[in-house]
């Protein structure tokens, strides 16, 4: 590309000629950047595609410029750009930096923000010696998360923090609706609205641009739209599929199996392929974060890793999109929205069997010590359906009988209330106010 080319794609994309448009705030994730960058090592902001990473590292220069750096000190690269497709290379980095520097900032240390950077074959090399030479202050994103870790893992070990991007929690999601619930009065106060928007984020998911779009047909083309981009883009063009069909096939079966056990062997028997083809597939829809994987509790590790996990979507309105099956069952769709829930919030969770073969939808863990057991069920209106919840997390309690302070919780969409049930106190909570409220 010549010099001319590349400073006309820089200045699209930056806010030296123009402000940078709007957006709206996700202020959990702005303030967790800003305080990992004081640390001074490379910051990656990675994700699923779409989930707003853009916009979050865009925000930040915008609190960068409200501390006084210039806007001439911010370098912002979109490396999926079109123009840039046929140039990709570690040399287009270096040649992106050397116009910046002639024509942009001849002097001061540069802010560097790197989209999708693992379009860029080893980069980071790139980004050893930008940090190395402390000549920069480095920020990226990417979707890929297998070779996000793999590549810095080895090359920028100790070097970098990371931050982990979903699509929008519901607390977000009433937030792009200008909706801000603070207390049980004002949950209480507009209880038919937000159970309204329940509904919309069951069936559509948390992506921020279709919470943003009003009409149905075009949320969900916009879902199709991300579903193939993904597959596409972040697998077939990556790894160099031949089998496009297969992936997608395996993508629909995944993504229709929410809150489900699924096994290897299970997907090579469904989709007719061999368990290498299937095991690698799987690997690459996890590692663009489509899909996210829960093992069962056991406190030998080995038992963990041989026996089969559940299988979570990283956006109901995808696994929606994808599967009219999924729509019929609102309790896996509850159950995925929490499980997006707990991990934003905790980095360890199973499920969990009893030897009676009770089955715990959430085993909270941290460090030694299991803190929550979490069942969840749409309704509790069936007897029957109510005793097994409240049984089984009775059951689990008692085997894990050296675990002192477990709190054992049932999210329903019914009415909350505290009860005891056989001596043991049980939260039974709405899952908006768990959503909404919770600590």
């Amino acid at each position: 590309m010549e010099k001319e080319e590349i400073l006309e794609v820089l200045n699209d994309w930056n806010c030296w000629s123009k402000p940078f448009k709007d957006n709206f705030s996700r202020k959990a994730y702005e303030d967790e950047v800003s305080h990992k960058s004081n640390a001074g090592e490379i910051l990656f902001i990675k994700g699923v595609r779409r989930s707003g990473k853009s916009t979050i590292l865009l925000n930040h220069i915008k609190t960068l410029l409200a501390q006084g750096i210039s806007k001439e000190e911010i370098l912002f690269v979109n490396l999926e750009d079109p123009r840039f497709a046929s140039n990709l290379s570690l040399d287009l980095l270096e040649e992106i930096k050397k116009i910046y520097r002639y024509y942009i900032n001849s002097d001061k240390k540069p802010y560097i923000f790197l989209d999708e950077i693992q379009n860029i074959d080893n980069f980071e090399k790139w980004l050893l010696k930008e940090y190395e030479l402390q000549s920069s202050y480095l920020y990226a994103t990417g979707s890929n998360s297998k070779l996000l870790s793999r590549e810095i893992g080895s090359a920028l070990s100790g070097r970098y923090l990371d931050v982990l991007v979903f699509p929008l929690s519901f607390k977000e999601f009433l937030s792009f609706k200008n909706i801000t619930i603070k207390t049980p009065y004002e949950l209480i106060a507009q209880h038919s609205t937000i159970e309204k928007y329940f509904e919309e984020y069951m069936e559509f998911g948390g992506f921020p641009k279709v919470a943003l779009t009003d009409d149905v047909a075009l949320k969900n083309a916009e879902l199709k739209n991300y579903f193939d981009s993904i597959l596409l883009r972040d697998i077939v063009a990556r790894y160099k599929l031949d089998n496009f069909q297969a992936l997608e096939q395996l993508a629909i079966f995944l993504l229709s199996s929410i809150a489900n056990q699924v096994s290897i062997t299970k997907i090579k028997n469904h989709l007719g392929v061999s368990f290498d083809l299937a095991n690698r597939y799987f690997e690459y829809l996890q590692n663009s974060f489509v899909i996210d994987t829960l093992p069962l509790f056991d406190w030998s590790y080995k038992k963990q890793i041989s026996n089969p996990k559940k299988i979570y979507s990283i956006d109901t309105g995808l696994s929606k999109r994808v599967s009219f099956e999924v729509g019929k069952r609102l309790g896996d769709i509850l159950e995925n929205i929490v499980f997006l829930e707990l991990k934003r919030e905790y980095d360890e969770i199973y499920y969990f069997k009893t030897a009676q073969n009770y089955e715990i939808d959430f085993l909270v863990k941290k460090r030694e010590l299991v803190t929550h057991l979490v069942q969840v069920s749409y309704t509790l209106n069936d007897e029957k359906t109510y005793k097994r919840e409240l049984r089984a997390l009775l059951k689990a309690k008692e085997e894990l009988q050296n675990q002192k302070y477990i709190k054992l919780l049932l999210i329903t969409t019914d009415r909350s209330e505290d009860i005891v049930f056989e001596g043991e106190q049980i939260k039974i909570i709405n899952i908006l106010e768990w959503l909404l409220l919770k600590n």
